[in-house]
């Protein structure tokens, strides 16, 4: 990791590793829980290949924004890569901000560990990340995936 533009965290959480994939991965599922409420994910695209779409719709404050990407690396119930330097069709953006790497692994308890790191271009750009909220959007976005994915079967 590189401390000037990386930002991380590692939390134990008390569901499995195959639901949490699942939220991750099927748009009725992480539009519960991809952005920290009483915001709204209102519209979301998984192609779930190496470039294959990422596209969600954010409803911040009544503001519609709308974040395209492509998935970079797809491993079952173990590794989420996905960035917005590309766009589908290997277009590049034209205002990058960040990779993000989701990583599971099981922990002793039959819960999930849950890894999430965001890359940035710059250190720049990775402190104003940190100053917009990261650990705390990031934090709540894990803790509305848990509560959300306690009622999957």
């Amino acid at each position: 990791m590189a401390e000037e533009t990386d930002l991380s965290f590692t939390r134990t959480l008390p569901v499995s590793r195959e639901k949490v994939f699942a939220c991750w991965t099927t748009p009725e599922h992480l539009k519960q829980f991809f952005v920290p409420r009483p915001h709204k994910v209102i519209d979301c695209v998984i192609d779930l290949r190496p470039g294959g779409a990422f596209n969600t719709t954010f409803d911040i404050d009544g503001t519609v924004m709308e974040n395209g990407g492509v998935w970079l690396e797809v491993i079952p119930n173990e590794k989420l890569v996905f960035t917005d330097a590309y766009t589908t069709g290997w277009k590049p953006s034209p205002e990058p901000f960040m990779t993000a790497i989701v990583e599971l692994s099981d922990a002793d308890d039959g819960g999930t560990i849950y890894t999430i790191t965001v890359r940035h271009r710059n250190a720049e750009s990775a402190a104003k990340h940190k100053e917009m909220g990261f650990f705390e959007g990031w934090g709540t976005v894990v803790d509305q995936l848990v509560e959300y994915a306690q009622t999957l079967d």
